[in-house]
């Protein structure tokens, strides 16, 4: 594992974080001291249960974005999405 500075960390971010897309495992010292550890993550192992509920036939995927509900849900006259969305949490 390498380390890095947070000063040089902040200065040349973009380059930090293209080493750690390649793989590379940063660790961010501050004074001397470990404080944080940077590692790339893991994509398709992330989703995989995404992918495993479309092979069972339990959901759905056309490859493209969601576009939102068919149809909307009805909201009363002068009311926010946000203050529905709140009642419904209490």
């Amino acid at each position: 594992m390498e380390t890095v500075g947070i000063r040089e960390l902040k200065a040349h971010l973009s380059r930090h974080l293209k080493r750690v897309r390649s793989g590379a495992r940063l660790v961010v010292t501050e004074r001397g001291h470990c404080i944080a550890t940077i590692n790339p993550i893991k994509t398709p192992a992330d989703v995989g249960w995404a992918h495993q509920m479309v092979a069972e036939g339990r959901a759905r995927w056309g490859g493209g974005k969601p576009v939102g509900c068919s149809r909307p849900v009805p909201v009363a006259p002068g009311r926010t999405v946000s203050a529905a969305v709140l009642e419904d949490r209490r």
